[in-house]
């Protein structure tokens, strides 16, 4: 759903006047990192409900993320927006981001959860 919202709310967010450069650092670039990190992340953390091993959760993530910022481009690119490679990069690059600090946490969070003890005998 978050995802939906974002796709769908990105075309007004993204549009430019006509005529005007694409920068590396436009405030674009910013929301095309930033919503692509967010669903990284949530792909990653979603797929946890369903396996515990991590390559799954890497591939969902991207998956949902780049899926989410190709299809944005291919949007713009039926005129309904400014298609650009430099939002394809950020979209990239906020990928790799979220599932960097995802799978960090999940480092985290697996190495704090200890197994618990068995009961030592009584003598």
């Amino acid at each position: 759903m978050i995802a939906l919202c974002i796709f769908l709310g990105a075309p007004s967010v993204h549009a430019q006047v006509a005529g005007t450069s694409d920068d590396w650092f436009g405030r674009d670039k910013a929301l095309h990192f930033g919503a692509s990190a967010a669903l990284a992340t949530g792909g990653y953390a979603g797929a946890s409900v369903f396996t515990e091993t991590r390559p799954p959760r890497l591939a969902w993530g991207a998956g949902i993320a780049l899926t989410a910022g190709i299809g944005k481009e291919l949007w713009d690119l039926t005129g309904r927006g400014d298609p650009s490679w430099k939002d394809v990069a950020w979209d990239v690059a906020g990928t790799a981001s979220g599932l960097l600090l995802s799978y960090a946490v999940d480092v985290l969070v697996r190495s704090l959860q200890r197994p618990a003890s068995p009961a030592l005998p009584t003598p």
